[in-house]
């Protein structure tokens, strides 16, 4: 028994050893098992083999702006326009647009302050009072009527012109009443009696703040002496004496008068085909006051040449000085145009910004505007400066203008320009809201439907000469007209020695 027991105990022992080395084994054994799955995690390949497709679908190269050739003017927009005129009188212009499901209209009236005669602030009132009420809708009641409709309302009034807009999606359902009621606001305003008063404070109130603006004071002085006994000269804001006798029965003979069809320009750019156009058109035209177009302002009579000073408790002067310019309707506009670019109305290129602001330092800003009106507009330089310079600054302006009719502009400053205004035509009818700005002039100054190719033209074929020839021919340098606002000369020479001394240390 002994001998059987032996043995038994060894194998009993050997089995022992082998489990516990089975044991201590056991982790290396797991791991040698599971080493083989992981290269099998799923992210690693995707991520590894991305970069092999973009390698065999590159992204297209970003092009350098070297590469552009500035030669060449930009792709512009092909305008198809179309024009009719209304059986009422209202001239239209169309442009079919079919990109977005929208439609913008725009109405022009020759109904601006120069139409106000013994009344200035007529027109800007009457065209306030638009949407402030219908008759069956008030003020709130036609904003939320737009509103809920996604369309957008705009008026404005400026010397020549007033204006009344809209903006709507093409929806039926959404189209027709905005429409409806774009209609009713400018061919049947109420003109309630609260709203009038209302807005009559509002315009008080903005004369007063204009007392404390040197810029507003000049710009009025200026139009003020630039067209005496002129439909121009008088503030479109109108004046507290004639705002106050202002009321409804005057406001309604003046809509009565300039909003009618045959005083409208009817502009449409949008989603809709030639036969709704015309719907549109017709039922708007329906809509508004029956009436002839309105007389053409006459030109201004010549100004004797002067120099305005108004007494202005500031640290600055304001500037302005110009002359008679021309009308919308002149040959030389395209001339004049560029002309005007090259001397002021370019911004920091400009060679006034270079003899004013960076040879001399005497402002940081001064530019030139030229605007054509139906009848003759202003040309004028604008700037602002230390009281003590303003001798320096008008010196600078007068001779700076005085070369460039003598002489004209550069080759190179003409060649840049004509680039810049080639570029910048192609912003001008990039969207549907200033295609219909454009219509609309077209129509408020009678221009032919070509006139943005004709123009385009004219500036490509421009010469130095031409430039020069057209500056002489309309800017006699003895018609010029100077107004400044700001302390005398004196007065501020005082302050800035009487300040200097008090910065120096005693002696």
């Amino acid at each position: 028994m002994a001998r059987f027991q032996s043995p038994l105990r060894w194998l009993v022992t050997l089995a022992a050893l082998l489990l516990v080395l089975a044991l201590a084994l056991r982790p290396s054994l797991e791991r040698s098992i599971s080493e083989p799955e992981a290269p099998a995690q799923p992210s690693t390949p995707e991520l590894t083999e991305a970069p092999s497709s973009i390698d065999e679908e590159p992204l297209p190269k970003l092009r350098s702006l070297a590469e552009v050739d500035l030669d060449q003017a930009p792709a512009r927009r092909q305008l198809d326009l179309q024009h009719w005129t209304t059986v009422q009188g209202a001239r239209v212009y169309f442009m079919r647009a079919d990109e977005l499901p929208m439609l913008d209209v725009r109405l022009t009236f020759a109904a601006g302050a120069s139409r106000d005669e013994h009344l200035p602030g007529l027109a800007t009132l009457t065209n306030a009072m638009l949407n402030e009420g219908t008759g069956e809708r008030d003020a709130g009641s036609i904003a939320a009527g737009f509103e809920q409709l996604g369309a957008e309302f705009e008026n404005s009034a400026h010397r020549d012109m007033a204006i009344a807009g809209l903006r709507s999606l093409t929806a039926e359902d959404k189209l027709t009443p905005a429409l409806e009621l774009f209609t009713a606001v400018v061919a049947r305003p109420s003109f309630p009696e609260e709203a009038l008063e209302r807005l009559r404070d509002q315009m008080l109130a903005g004369l007063r703040f204009r007392l404390q603006r040197p810029s507003a004071l000049a710009s009025e002085a200026f139009w003020t002496d630039l067209y005496p006994a002129h439909p121009y000269g008088t503030l479109p804001q109108g004046q507290a004496e004639s705002l106050v006798q202002i009321d409804r029965e005057q406001l309604r003979e003046f809509h009565q008068r300039y909003y009618s069809a045959g005083n409208a320009v009817i502009a449409l750019v949008g989603a809709i085909d030639r036969e709704q156009a015309e719907r549109i058109a017709r039922r708007i035209a329906e809509a508004l006051p029956q009436g002839r177009a309105a007389s053409p302002i006459a030109d201004p009579f010549p100004i004797e040449p002067g120099h305005r000073h108004i007494d202005f408790d500031s640290q600055q002067t304001h500037i302005l000085l110009g002359q008679h310019g021309i009308s919308r309707n002149d040959p030389d506009y395209a001339a004049l145009y560029v002309g005007n670019q090259i001397l002021g109305g370019s911004g920091f290129g400009s060679r006034l910004m270079e003899q004013i602001r960076e040879t001399r330092g005497l402002s940081y800003s001064v530019s030139s505007s030229l605007v054509p009106m139906q009848a003759k507009g202003p040309f004028m330089i604008s700037m602002q400066t230390r009281a003590d310079q303003v001798e320096l600054a008008l010196e600078v302006i007068h001779d700076s203008l005085d070369q460039f009719i003598e002489i004209g502009p550069s080759e190179a400053e003409l060649q840049r320009t004509k680039r810049q205004i080639m570029g910048e035509f192609a912003l001008s009818t990039a969207s549907n809201a200033a295609i219909v700005g454009q219509l609309g002039m077209l129509g408020f100054y009678d221009l032919p439907l070509n006139h943005l190719q004709l123009f385009l033209e004219r500036v490509q074929a421009l010469s130095v000469e031409d430039v020069r020839a057209a500056f002489a021919r309309h800017f006699d340098p003895e018609n010029r007209l100077v107004v400044t606002v700001g302390p005398t000369h004196n007065e501020a020479h005082t302050e800035t020695q009487t300040e200097t001394a008090e910065q120096e240390p005693d002696a």
